[in-house]
């Protein structure tokens, strides 16, 4: 696979955390949008997914690192890195992207509002990317023909 092993990892973090905050520097200069059922418009998340965790405060985003350095390290460290490397960058780029969100502006920048038929959470690319890098690994560890062998 073209994306695998360290390479696809520091490829897809340094690709999503650039695109993320770059996307972030559009909203934060005043880009606003409106259609049917999705706008674009700036808030600013104190919490996790669905404002979850908010009452932590200061100390999420230290957990967030925390959980970031430990996820990073487990992965650089194992045999699974030649298998996961291309999500996990992708997942801890986008993750790593929220949690300077917090240091530089005191909530994580979200911008994409559903209103379609019901409203859902203001979300961002980060956040779309940290769930495409879940089930991306997720596919891989199911998919896996060795763990099909074993069983």
């Amino acid at each position: 696979m073209a994306f695998s092993g360290a390479r696809g990892f520091w490829l897809l973090f340094v690709v999503a955390f650039i695109a993320d905050q770059a996307l972030k520097q559009v909203i934060l200069g005043g880009f606003r949008w409106q259609s049917e059922c999705l706008s674009i418009i700036l808030t600013y998340n104190t919490g996790v997914a669905f404002s979850m965790l908010s009452g932590l405060g200061e100390w999420l985003k230290f957990l967030q690192i925390a959980l970031i350095v430990g996820v990073g390290a487990y992965f650089l460290r194992s045999d699974l890195l030649s298998r996961f490397g291309a999500p996990v960058g992708l997942l801890l780029g986008s993750g790593s992207a929220n949690v300077l969100d917090r240091f530089l502006h005191g909530g994580v920048v979200d911008y994409i509002f559903w209103h379609c038929g019901f409203e859902f959470a203001v979300f961002n690319l980060a956040d779309m990317l940290i769930n495409l890098a879940v089930a991306w690994i997720l596919l891989l560890h199911f998919t896996d023909p060795a763990r099909k062998s074993k069983s």
